[in-house]
């Protein structure tokens, strides 16, 4: 990706960041139907693919250089979409380098820990990029909202006064601080959906038989409890969104632009590590061709070099079709650059429009996430929001 792509790409990236240091108020400052004022494209499916693809070759050159490390922390409310994100977004990845944990309610022995112990375990390796779904944020959030939990953390009584959560953030802070001085980079996002959007999401999981399993009652009377967690986010990115481990805000009542978003931070935030290949040194070099002297001396190579003779007419055709399947691979990534363009170019003046140094020279910001390349011509069957 050129200068000039990965400038645009960050500039729409920025829509979405919290200023390190600014004071947040979740409900009055973020939109969660947020879409520009777009539509559903219609190739929605073939954008977000692309942006895949992208994020595939880079994790790739990650795990080769195997120097560095990403951790993207997911947090959210129910049913706004971590799972489908983590699923859509993350599917096109070689799974020996990506690693999802959930974090659920403490375990007995994890009580028995700091809060962070089970974190720890969980980080990714040099070259790997981690996944949280959920995380260490939650010892500020349901911890807060249900005081009773802190109750059940066995810690000394003089360390459970009005000043805890500010060392919570001030400790989260200097922890993935830690973590980038050490080589592995963090991002994290909050998926912002509406109170109404949840309630009809979880009205859906309960009509829907093959999604009766995600059902809990719990759910439902923990929205008795929606302002305090929206008072809760807005304290955690006011103090903990910083210039080495961001926060991102993305729009969630909408899941095509709630993907299309999260793809984009994490190829911008790739194409800011620049991963490369591990270059070939000269011992390297020669230990390749010595590999490739021996292959060519095997007592069946000569038999192989006819048959392969035999089977050129073969490859010519098959290369001339390939050639009329380029073409229209490269007319269909032409629409889905365009679209893209059309995504991160246009503005309804929405919540998420903060930045008015990031609103002009944007007319390729997502598209940078889709360089010119064939376009895998199987699409996802079409799903509504």
């Amino acid at each position: 990706m050129n200068t000039q792509d990965a400038a645009r790409l960050q500039a729409f990236v920025e829509r979405f960041r919290v200023e390190p240091g600014r004071k947040v108020e979740l409900k009055k400052d973020y939109d969660p139907g947020y879409t520009a004022g777009l539509n559903k494209p219609e190739n929605v499916d073939a954008v977000l693919g692309r942006a895949i693809e992208f994020i595939a070759e880079h994790q790739d050159k990650l795990y080769a250089e195997s120097k560095r490390g990403l951790l993207v922390i997911l947090q959210a409310m129910d049913a706004a979409g971590k799972d489908g994100v983590i699923k859509h977004v993350m599917s096109g990845i070689n799974p020996q380098g990506v690693q999802v944990y959930s974090f659920k309610a403490p375990s007995p022995e994890e009580l028995d820990h700091d809060y962070m112990w089970r974190n720890f375990k969980a980080l990714p390796e040099r070259g790997r990029i981690g996944i949280f779904n959920r995380s260490y944020y939650e010892e500020t959030l349901v911890v807060r909202v249900h005081p009773g939990i802190l109750q059940g953390q066995n810690l000394p009584a003089e360390l459970v006064d009005d000043g805890i959560w500010h060392r919570r953030f001030e400790e989260m802070n200097n922890f993935e601080r830690y973590l980038v001085n050490n080589g592995i980079d963090v991002i994290k996002i909050f998926l912002n959906v509406s109170k109404e959007e949840q309630r009809q999401r979880l009205l859906a999981r309960i009509e829907t038989p093959e999604k009766n399993w995600k059902v809990s009652s719990g759910d439902a009377k923990e929205r008795q409890y929606w302002d305090k967690y929206q008072e809760c986010f807005s304290d955690i990115f006011s103090h903990t969104s910083t210039d080495c481990a961001p926060w991102y805000v993305v729009p969630a009542d909408h899941k095509w632009f709630t993907r299309i978003v999260t793809a984009a931070i994490v190829a911008n935030k790739l194409v800011e590590m620049n991963p490369q290949y591990p270059p070939v040194t000269d011992d390297i070099r020669a230990q390749i061709e010595e590999a490739k002297r021996l292959l060519e001396s095997e007592p069946d190579a000569g038999k192989a070099t006819e048959k392969s003779d035999k089977s050129a007419k073969k490859a010519a055709k098959k290369a001339a079709k390939a050639e009329t399947e380029a073409a229209a691979k490269a007319a269909e990534l032409a629409a889905v650059r365009s679209t893209l363009q059309t995504i991160v170019t246009a503005d309804d003046g929405g919540k998420h429009k903060k930045h008015k140094s990031a609103k002009n020279g944007q007319a390729n910001g997502v598209a940078a996430v889709a360089p010119v390349a064939a376009e895998s011509s199987d699409k996802k069957k079409k799903k509504k929001d």
